[in-house]
């Protein structure tokens, strides 16, 4: 059964239980609430620290308007049991920390392959393995984006804050489906357990996507061609009245699998690419501070935006020109804008809960002459105002 989450019943429901206002609560919480407002109604997951109290939200709120929630025996089964909801029809999510989300790599490839929209929430935790389990970190940016093998692209977004975390769910379930893809939620511990204000708004104010469906048997036939252009198939639903072949293995628009056709590989591998590199419009995202004069630029992500920004608010009260880069989606990278901002400062800084690893996204895109340099922090604890505003001091 398809439960949309604007249908009357859903909207009169969520009216109900959720009255617009302004809450105390979890990043964890406001990830959840977020899903569930973008239409959410599928749950497959196994707990872990710090992700748990998704799971536990999802648990508890999924039931009050029909949507279903399954706890799996790991990582590897929730993936898998999403995926398959999805095709029928459901929106569906899971949750998970570091260690589930390597896990899930075989599986997020084979939703890529299959052009599943499904959305992984990975709040980072410290590593490697299972390293500090109740820590945040930003260590996972690159497993985001090269976890699993092959030549694909992945969307990931990246939420600053617990507000910001219920809006970008919204929009990671909206780029998932108007982009037929698995889209990543890059969170992190820290956020994940930050009680703060949160408000919630009417469900009227909430925009909310929904996949192409085949308009007519011959496109039904063809649910990995490109009848509309923009390298998006519409999606036949399993239960529906088609009968569609979906495999992980190279196949042809029509899903039957062609693992030894070098042109039938090529073809669908470069769609696959070209349908994510041609819909930036879709899913680039970035917020600019103090970006027009500034002469030192602050590129940060996650959780690490909110002390850069306090930093570069003090800088500016010393007289400093900073300013601040923030990409909310994180890949792809916003490289256009991260070249076009790197030609007019003379020194970048990349404060980062790592050793450094969207540093070389920056690097790719600026000249020789301006001076680069990370702000690392490990340990589970956050980069404060204070250590960033002393970078800054020290290249202004």
């Amino acid at each position: 059964m398809i439960i949309r989450g604007d249908e009357p019943e859903q909207v009169r429901l969520i009216k109900k239980l959720y009255r617009p206002g302004n809450y105390f609560m979890q990043g964890n919480e406001a990830v959840a609430y977020g899903a569930i407002f973008a239409g959410c109604r599928f749950y497959a997951g196994y707990p872990i620290t710090p992700s748990s109290e998704i799971a536990e939200t999802m648990a508890r709120e999924l039931p009050k308007l029909g949507g279903y929630y399954l706890q799996m025996e790991d990582e590897i089964g929730s993936i898998a049991a999403m995926i398959g909801a999805s095709w029928t029809g459901l929106k569906a999510m899971t949750a998970t920390a570091g260690p589930g989300f390597s896990l899930m790599q075989e599986n997020i490839g084979y939703a890529i392959m299959t052009e599943t929209p499904v959305v992984i929430v990975d709040v980072q935790r410290s590593g490697p393995s299972t390293g500090q389990a109740t820590k945040g970190a930003q260590g996972d940016f690159f497993q985001a984006r090269w976890g699993t093998h092959g030549d694909h692209s992945i969307v990931a977004v990246s939420p600053t804050s617990g507000q910001d975390a219920f809006w970008e769910m919204i929009r990671a379930f909206n780029i998932a489906e108007k982009l037929r893809t698995p889209v990543v939620v890059l969170f992190d511990g820290i956020l994940a357990h930050t009680r703060e204000l949160v408000r919630i708004p009417d469900i009227e104010e909430v925009e909310i996507a929904y996949r192409k469906l085949p308009e007519n048997e011959a496109e039904a036939r063809l649910p990995f061609g490109d009848p509309h252009g923009d390298g998006v198939p519409p999606m036949p639903l399993f239960g529906h009245g088609y009968f569609t072949h979906v495999t992980g293995s190279t196949h042809k628009e029509n899903g039957l699998r062609d693992v030894y056709t070098p042109e039938v590989h090529d073809r669908l591998v470069r769609r696959l690419q070209r349908k994510i590199e041609q819909n930036r419009k879709v899913y680039e995202k970035y917020e600019e501070h103090f970006t027009d004069d500034a002469e030192i630029l602050v590129v940060s992500w996650g959780v690490t935006a909110r002390p850069a920004l306090g930093a570069v608010l003090r800088a500016r009260e010393e007289g400093i020109k900073a300013g601040l880069f923030v990409p909310k989606t994180v890949h792809p990278f916003p490289g256009e804008r991260m070249r076009e901002l790197g030609k007019r400062v003379r020194a970048i800084l990349v404060p980062e809960m790592n050793l450094g690893q969207m540093i070389i996204e920056v690097e790719r895109y600026i000249n020789d002459d301006v001076l680069l340099k990370g702000v690392n922090k490990i340990g589970g604890v956050p980069l404060t105002v204070e250590e960033i505003l002393r970078e800054i001091r020290g290249v202004a």
